[in-house]
């Protein structure tokens, strides 16, 4: 796959169909030159998104296909889950649209897993609908953790901005008891590498934020970051990880605060995500760090509210797009340098020559 003219596979899982995942997946791939850069492979139903492009107009023709290994270069290749016709009703989630959205999934995850395709492109789900249909996750991180049996991280990113979560879907009472020294060590050394692999930062500067309002005020409101957030810096950054903080949440994401970083390491969900959705939300991408694969997303929902309306913005899942190819091209590039590295030198035994010693034979 290291060959220059290897065009890479993009799968699409198609989200809650009653929602704008269909939409925004046609929307991103309207472009005819856009086969030019992958090869897009969508895991849904033809009936189905013929019906939708009609409805918002986009001349597009799919390429049918019984199974991923089918698929061809220069076309929108469609991996023909359901060949019956199917209900829609735009902006109500329904049984049919959320068990197609796990079928999708699933079948987007194997492929995924088994190498037909490099990248998976995820639309928004109804995670509270998912779950009431036998789904066992609280949204797409904790099923690839558990399909790929490697742990995961939530990490938001846009060019300017990166986050990641501590913790991901629990109520905020829980949030307090499920961070701990361990695991915060273990983020921290993972999305440092994430960011050398992935992102190609040779030195990144991690920022991490306090859990509690003005990072505990030393100790006066909470003793998180006394106890367990400081000395986890301390020991990540003695051992040659750019780990700097707790920071206040509250004034961290001033612009020339948050600029003078590689990436931030937010305590919970809504700590990290407010701040990255206010000011990236068009062009902000969900990539899962830390998993062998590349999965990325929108940073938005299903958005009910406007599906069929025509008004979806692609930009978030187009960004998605490009992004899954930018990391799975740079962590391929990264796993060649290395592999370069480890390989050991020619022997010259036959010689005699050892060839790290100094050529004397001029002076």
């Amino acid at each position: 796959m290291s060959s220059k003219n290897y065009k890479i596979k993009v799968g699409f899982s198609i989200g809650d169909y009653n929602g704008i995942g269909p939409e925004i997946i046609m929307k991103s791939l309207k472009d005819k030159s856009i086969t030019d850069f992958f090869t897009p492979i969508i895991f849904g139903s033809g009936k189905l998104f013929t019906y939708q492009k009609n409805i918002f107009k986009i001349q597009q023709n799919f390429h049918y296909v019984e199974e991923t290994a089918q698929a061809q270069n220069g076309k929108i290749n469609m991996v023909n889950l359901w060949k019956d016709n199917v209900k829609v009703d735009l902006g109500t989630p329904t049984e049919e649209s959320t068990k197609m959205a796990i079928d999708s999934l699933e079948a987007a995850s194997q492929a995924l897993k088994n190498g037909d395709i490099d990248v998976l492109v995820t639309a928004p789900i109804n995670k509270d609908e998912m779950l009431k249909h036998g789904f066992k996750h609280a949204g797409h991180t904790g099923y690839l953790e558990e399909k790929f049996e490697k742990k995961g991280l939530m990490f938001l990113v846009t060019d300017e901005l990166k986050v990641a979560v501590s913790t991901h879907h629990i109520p905020v009472w829980q949030i307090p008891e499920n961070i701990s020294k361990e695991k915060l060590k273990k983020q921290i050394k993972l999305l440092n590498q994430c960011l050398i692999e992935d992102f190609c930062i040779q030195k990144p500067k991690i920022a991490v934020l306090g859990l509690n309002p003005h990072a505990g005020d030393g100790g006066q409101i909470g003793n998180e970051e006394i106890e367990i957030i400081q000395p986890v810096i301390r020991e990540i950054f003695e051992n040659g990880i750019m780990a700097f903080g707790p920071f206040p949440a509250d004034s961290f994401f001033q612009p020339e605060k948050y600029k003078n970083y590689d990436a931030v390491l937010a305590m919970y969900h809504d700590q990290g995500l407010a701040p990255f959705k206010t000011l990236a939300y068009a062009d902000g991408v969900n990539f899962t760090a830390g998993l062998p694969v590349v999965r990325t997303s929108p940073d938005h929902g299903v958005a009910y509210d406007i599906a069929g309306q025509n008004v979806a913005d692609e930009r978030s899942i187009t960004e998605a797009i490009f992004t899954g190819i930018k990391i799975f091209k740079n962590r391929q590039e990264y796993n060649e340098l290395m592999q370069d590295r480890l390989r050991p030198k020619k022997a010259y035994a036959d010689s005699g020559v050892d060839e790290d010693l100094p050529d004397d034979s001029e002076g």
